[in-house]
């Protein structure tokens, strides 16, 4: 079965930016209509008219629930703040659809475990939007630590900047409101570092260390959160919410080589001499919404799972709890 002849119809719950991102992936994957609308606000569907002039005409609702009720369809995609994630998740694979969430999954760990048990009860699809899983540097890495090649991992370092806190609590979005939000920068872009890390390594965190400052906010904006993994491998995740600019760095020491992400290239180390591995040595790239796709058509294994997104809520709850206490935490599983 494929695309080709067989339409898939795509319900989308939210319409702000990033889910306008969606929309437009979306509606270029062949045998895929969008099919209906869910936002309570007229200026998002406005803007989602003309972004993605395909959703002119479709229903549009403001409760999730009579979407689902009342559109035909077999998938839907949730980019909504994120602590309506897990009431939109449950909801819409309860009424038999395969889901795409937007990261973070949910904000709690008791959430996340709860996801999972609804998508294997329910037997659908269930992806996590996390990009980088379908990127080639970071599958490259993932790949090659896999293999076992550059042996076991020591050491991490990651990094990531940018100016969140002008742009998101100087704005007053959802993002920088917890009741919305579920945290600050730690949970949003910064959840795409700590989920990668994970991926890539393969490492499950036991216990963490961390320093917040919320710079008056009411969620966290600097990060300074390290971690002990299972095996002794240690980890610090620096994210800085009050900066400039955008900038990221990921450096992971193995045993016998040393793996730097910067940008689009891996800069490999086996010796004092760096490889820079860039373009098609690196492999394919596509989306989270083809991944999506495909999976429904068993055409592909879903590349971000829910038990992903699990990893990262126990992470993220542990360097909560750690920053409030002063204390170091060991992570629930």
């Amino acid at each position: 079965m494929s695309a080709g002849n067989k339409t898939i119809r795509v319900g989308m719950i939210g319409c702000g930016g990033n889910a306008r991102g969606h929309m437009r992936r979306l509606v270029n994957i062949a045998g895929v209509e969008l099919v209906g609308l869910c936002e309570p606000s007229k200026d998002a569907i406005k803007a989602t008219h003309e972004a993605v002039p395909e959703t002119e005409g479709l229903p549009v609702f403001e409760d999730h629930k009579d979407l689902l009720a009342q559109v035909e369809m077999e998938a839907v995609e949730i980019s909504t703040p994120h602590t309506l994630h897990y009431e939109h998740i449950v909801d819409s694979l309860r009424a038999g659809l395969h889901v795409c969430c937007e990261k973070p999954m949910v904000c709690t760990v008791k959430e996340a475990k709860s996801v999972i048990e609804e998508a294997e009860r329910s037997g659908k699809v269930m992806l996590v939007s996390y990009q980088r899983h379908t990127q080639a540097p970071y599958r490259y890495c993932r790949d090659l630590i896999g293999s076992g090649k550059l042996g076991k991992v020591n050491f991490i370092t990651a990094l990531q900047s940018q100016n969140w806190y002008q742009n998101q609590v100087g704005r007053n979005t959802w993002r920088s409101q917890l009741k919305w939000s579920g945290g600050g920068q730690l949970n949003d872009s910064g959840s795409h570092l700590l989920d990668i890390v994970l991926w890539m390594t393969g490492q499950q965190p036991a216990e963490v260390f961390a320093y917040m400052n919320n710079l008056e906010a009411e969620v966290d904006i600097l990060s300074a959160v390290d971690v002990r993994f299972d095996g002794g491998a240690l980890c610090t995740f620096s994210v800085v919410g009050h900066a400039v600019n955008f900038f990221e760095e990921i450096t992971i020491w193995c045993e016998q080589g040393t793996l730097g992400i910067r940008g689009q290239e891996i800069w490999l180390w086996r010796d004092e001499k760096k490889q820079v591995i860039s373009g098609e040595e690196l492999g394919r790239s596509w989306t989270p919404d083809g991944n999506f796709i495909a999976a429904i058509l068993g055409e592909e294994e879903v590349q971000a799972r829910p038990e992903d997104a699990l990893k990262v809520i126990q992470l993220s709850e542990a360097a909560w709890a750690s920053a409030d206490s002063g204390e170091p935490q060991e992570v629930q599983r």
